[in-house]
């Protein structure tokens, strides 16, 4: 009976812990600063944006847009963006990495998945 009893503490416990733990897939976010009229935010957006929030990158790191002409405040940028599409890999509002421009999918998501496997909660990337 004591095992018993001891089983089920320890189930409860366990339980516990896995329902207060961070989930890995929201641990930051990716920051598009875009601007009207260009051309390879159109681009990315025409290959990219309808799959990125089903793949496993755009649930670890999940899309947010911003003008690169109304900068938000609550993001700490390690230098100002300048070219658009910049990507910037955000977390409790610091920057933790960029793609800058956009040569394509391919180059995307490898820049992408590179910059996500340098964080804490990484993700497996795909080959």
């Amino acid at each position: 009976m004591k095992h018993f009893i001891f089983a089920l503490v320890f189930a409860c416990v366990a339980q516990s812990a896995l329902m207060a733990a961070p989930s890995p897939t929201m641990a930051a976010n990716l920051v598009m600063v875009e601007q009207d009229g260009c051309h390879w935010c159109a681009k990315w957006n025409a290959e990219i944006a309808s799959i990125f929030p089903k793949t496993e990158e755009g649930k670890r790191a999940p899309l947010r847009r911003v003008d690169l002409h109304a900068l938000p405040t609550d993001i700490r940028f390690s230098s100002p963006p300048v070219f658009t599409p910049t990507f910037v890999l955000v977390e409790n509002g610091k920057e933790l990495g960029r793609i800058e421009g956009y040569g394509g999918d391919e180059f995307f998501w490898f820049h992408l998945r590179k910059l996500l496997k340098t964080q804490p909660t990484q993700i497996s990337p795909k080959s």
